[in-house]
């Protein structure tokens, strides 16, 4: 081989070893920003139940019709992929809730035990970290999920017929904590305030 053809080797060689180099950092760079890409959980309460149905009622005609309501909510939440993981209680209002969502979206729906807020915390963040996830789970233990994930701190007390809170709490691996409080499905309706009572009408003379 003349020394101008080694020369040339020499060239190309330099050029692939370039190229690779380059194409090593763009994955490395890509995966980076995916692995610190922001969470985004998403919590509801279940859907209204049956009454007089014993410990674990399933869902109300209403309780459904929200669980529909849900899905149709949820189903394209994120443009490109979706929700990515749904969590429910061990309850079968909670499951029932989660359902139409899961159904449409081809996804198993985890069963948490609903006083473990530190463990189900931890398995989301550590399996499901730059991803979508739904939570549907009672009223007491939400405020308190969302305190954990440094969310906000006044989320307000959930009244026994209110099903119509949907919180997300978006955690990007830089920054604040961000919580948004939207509402879905049939409103529900405070009930009235008492009025005050009526001035006492004097006697006429």
């Amino acid at each position: 081989m003349n020394p101008e053809e080694r020369r040339r080797r020499r060239r190309r060689l330099r050029r692939q070893a370039a190229v690779l180099l380059f194409l090593m950092l763009a994955f490395a760079l890509a995966w980076f920003f995916e692995s610190q890409a922001t969470t985004t959980i998403m919590f509801v309460r279940y859907a209204e139940t049956e009454a007089g149905t014993g410990s674990n009622p399933g869902l109300s005609a209403a309780g459904q019709a929200r669980a529909e309501e849900l899905a149709r909510v949820l189903g394209r939440a994120d443009v490109v992929t979706g929700v990515d993981a749904i969590f429910a209680t061990q309850y079968r209002h909670t499951q029932e809730t989660a359902e139409p969502l899961a159904r449409a979206l081809r996804l198993p729906v985890h069963v948490v035990d609903v006083t473990d807020v530190k463990g189900l915390l931890e398995r989301i963040l550590g399996e499901w970290k730059g991803k979508v996830v739904l939570v549907v789970t009672h009223p007491e233990p939400m405020p308190v999920l969302i305190r954990e994930l440094h969310g906000s701190k006044k989320v307000p007390p959930i009244a026994v017929t209110e099903h119509d809170n949907l919180y997300i709490v978006s955690i990007p691996w830089y920054g604040k904590v961000k919580t948004l409080r939207l509402k879905y499905g049939e409103p529900y309706l405070a009930p009235a305030e008492p009025s005050a009572a009526s001035a006492p009408v004097p006697a006429a003379p």
